[in-house]
């Protein structure tokens, strides 16, 4: 669904209500401005989020990465 600012603005009520479902789209002056989500949906990006920094993480661990003391340590012999 698309809207406009001022079409949330005048039913803002009925736009909280439909973005509990599908994302709400909304533009100002033509142009896509924001996207209106359900809490629900926001929590699961940002689990989504964590997985993925949390992936990134383990690779990097993996791949030999020294973590934070370490690096500290060989940049302090420089």
């Amino acid at each position: 669904m698309q809207i406009t600012a001022t079409e949330l603005k005048n039913r803002l009520g009925r736009y909280l209500d439909a973005a509990e479902t599908s994302p709400v789209i909304v533009e100002k002056s033509g142009r896509i401005k924001s996207v209106l989500i359900s809490n629900a949906m926001f929590e699961k990006f940002l689990a989504y989020e964590d997985a993925y920094w949390a992936s990134k993480a383990k690779i990097a661990e993996e791949e030999g990465y020294l973590g934070e003391k370490a690096s500290e340590a060989l940049l302090a012999r420089t």
